[in-house]
């Protein structure tokens, strides 16, 4: 466990004045909005229960709010970066403000939906604060990818917060809350107000609890066959899945076969009854253009 130096961590006019250094202003495109109060990063790193022998990977560190206050309470951290101005500054920041922990800090400088490998240890929990375009294709690749994460815990739109915590039967329940559940226990961890970031989002953020599942979900299905099964499901939620699956040569009978009616809504199932569904689903194939890590919220 690191100790932590005085004034470490970036508050507002640190913030304002390391983006006015490097010429930064955040743009919507990358749905950057930077964390400028300190107490918030604290908490966030104090609800993900981030361990001095954690390998923390934060994706989209930015300015480096978050990335100060991960390193003072794990063991190492791995931020992955796109933004050329951004991941050439946060190396230097680190060394500046934590000069003590710089060495276990590592930057990759990528898209993180791109990256099949990290530097240095297995990775064993992600915290990060999700660019809001692209949280749910991030959060679903990088559990994919990197098995060895056991805890996660992001920050993102309250609206994608509460679809990703989403149990069945929820108005809110679909491929998110689905994909989540394959990997995870989810659970909403808390609510974050706009005036934390700079600049303010339009949006409330929430926080978004994920514990890796210990036993993976018990199925001779792939997980690209129960994920195709989940995108069709719900690419018209409000048909039942007789109609959603009709493509689908015998997907009445797999249905029936997994005990679920084929009167019912995608809504109404679990990830372990798609699963059932896809096991019993006969030479399903996957349609085209269908990524199993899909961020389709539909």
């Amino acid at each position: 466990m690191s100790t932590t130096e005085p004034d470490a961590l970036l508050g507002p006019a640190d913030i304002r004045e390391l983006a006015a250094a490097l010429g930064v202003r955040p743009t919507k495109q990358r749905g950057q909005n930077f964390v400028i109060d300190a107490n918030t990063v604290r908490r966030i790193v104090r609800t993900a229960e981030v361990r001095p022998d954690d390998v923390v990977v934060e994706i989209g560190p930015g300015l480096g709010s978050l990335t100060l206050a991960l390193l003072e309470a794990a063991d190492r951290v791995v931020a992955v970066e796109i933004d050329d101005v951004l991941a050439g500054a946060l190396p230097a920041t680190v060394a500046a403000r934590l000069p003590g922990r710089a060495d276990r800090f590592s930057l990759v400088h990528s898209d993180a939906m791109l990256v099949t490998e990290l530097p240095g240890p297995a990775p064993t929990a992600l915290v990060a604060n999700l660019p809001y375009n692209v949280a749910v294709p991030v959060l679903l690749t990088m559990l994919e990818r990197f098995p060895s994460i056991e805890r996660t815990l992001v920050m993102v739109q309250a609206e994608v917060a509460d679809r990703l915590a989403a149990k069945p039967g929820s108005k809110v329940y679909g491929v998110p809350s689905v994909k989540a559940a394959w990997y995870a226990d989810v659970k909403r961890a808390g609510s974050i107000g706009r005036t934390v970031f700079w600049p303010a989002p339009n949006v409330d953020s929430g926080l978004v609890s994920l514990v890796r599942r210990t036993e993976p979900i018990r199925t001779t299905a792939s997980r690209a066959e129960v994920f195709a099964v989940v995108d069709a499901a719900f690419a018209q939620r409000r048909k039942t899945l007789r109609a959603a699956l009709a493509g689908w040569a015998g997907s009445e009978a797999a249905l029936v076969a997994a005990g679920i009616s084929p009167q019912a809504r995608g809504e109404a199932l679990t990830v372990e009854e798609f699963a059932a569904v896809a096991e019993n689903k006969p030479g399903q194939p996957e349609r085209p253009g269908q990524a199993e890590t899909s961020g389709s919220s539909a």
